[in-house]
């Protein structure tokens, strides 16, 4: 028994503080971007000096939770009653495979706290994102723990993909036996996720999963649950990814995925083939499409507004003098062609903002 809890103790110390890989904003303090991130920034603001500077209003939402702190913002998305839900890295529960820090918030119309969705549930390890679809179910993505839960409007689970890493079974492979993990950037399997980062839907209710830290892919999966098909490696060429951390769809039978790492947004029809690259987006960490408009966020809290056809309109500057700047855009969700909310893992805040 001692051995376990000695072994667990370790887990836990070492899990906590290596599982994450570094965002560029980390790379960048921790000694200068790559030769080619440089480069791509040099592009970007180049790009910037010449395209129109919109205006906007930021109006940071006053959410409190009675007895709890809302923690870093990472999931926003809202119901069709104009309900805001938060998925959040908070929280106080035990270990999973780390510190657990995921819990999932609700507020009405008027920014009241409303209550907490599937408190203390197996999935809710490490927040990344949350979604609400046409019918009103709350999507929770889950990058800690590989998993993904859809709940009903009422709260009630109806649907888990994807399967977390049992803590015991990374012990005895890592610690006990002494294993290594020889390959960064694995070739996903069906029926798993690594560190996926948000879903989206065609209107035939099929699910696109951005799969994400680990993997480099898309994923498509029917509506019953069934896994369909499967496109991406890691890298930087054609059907290739490096962070794909956001995706939405559009009514016109395109999907968007955000590709941090490589600077663009690749665009896909709903069977996953490749249609063309967005660019000029700095390193979108989300993006929203609205009727009019595409909408792409980076963590330097920038916003790009580009038409249906990825040409870029115009781009606006958002939370800034609040403090920590390093990833001040983590989630987009649309409410309108004008009106974008927004989550912050770096300013623990949700924001609202208008474009005039």
């Amino acid at each position: 028994m001692k051995r376990i809890l000695l072994l667990f103790s370790f887990f836990v110390l070492t899990v906590g503080i290596g599982v994450r890989t570094f965002s560029p904003r980390q790379v960048q303090a921790q000694g200068g971007p790559s030769p080619e991130a440089q480069a791509a920034q040099a592009k970007q603001l180049a790009l910037e000096k010449n395209t129109p500077k919109l205006q906007i209003t930021e109006e940071v939402l006053p959410l409190v939770i009675p007895g709890h702190t809302l923690g870093e913002t990472e999931g926003v998305s809202r119901n069709s009653k104009g309900h805001l839900f938060v998925y959040s890295r908070t929280g106080q529960a035990g270990s999973s495979r780390g510190g657990t820090a995921a819990e999932l918030f609700e507020f009405d119309e008027n920014n009241k706290f409303v209550k907490q969705w599937g408190p203390d549930n197996y999935a809710a390890s490490f927040a990344h994102s949350v979604r609400v679809d046409k019918y009103d179910n709350v999507w929770m993505i889950d990058e800690g723990s590989g998993m993904i839960v859809k709940f009903d409007p009422a709260g009630m689970v109806k649907m888990t993909l994807g399967r977390k890493p049992e803590a015991i079974d990374y012990m005895e492979r890592y610690i006990e036996r002494g294993e290594k993990v020889t390959e960064r950037y694995p070739v996903g399997t069906m029926g798993t996720f690594d560190r996926e980062t948000d879903i989206a839907w065609d209107p035939q209710d099929n699910m696109y999963v951005s799969d994400g830290y680990g993997n480099s892919r898309v994923v498509k999966i029917a509506k019953d649950g069934t896994w369909i098909k499967t496109v991406g490696t890691h890298g930087s060429g054609d059907n290739q990814f490096n962070t794909v951390h956001g995706i939405a769809t559009d009514a016109q039978g395109n999907v968007y995925v955000a590709d941090r790492g490589n600077f663009r947004i690749q665009v896909y029809d709903y069977d996953l083939n490749f249609k063309k690259t967005i660019g000029g987006v700095g390193a979108p960490w989300s993006v929203q499409v609205t009727p009019k408009y595409i909408y792409s966020g980076d963590g330097t809290g920038k916003i790009y507004r580009l038409d249906h056809e990825g040409k870029l309109l115009g781009w606006a500057q958002t939370g800034l003098g609040q403090g920590q700047t390093g990833c001040i855009i983590h989630e987009l969700h649309a409410v309108s062609d004008n009106v974008i909310i927004r989550g912050s893992c770096s300013e623990w805040n949700v924001e609202r903002i208008t474009f005039k």
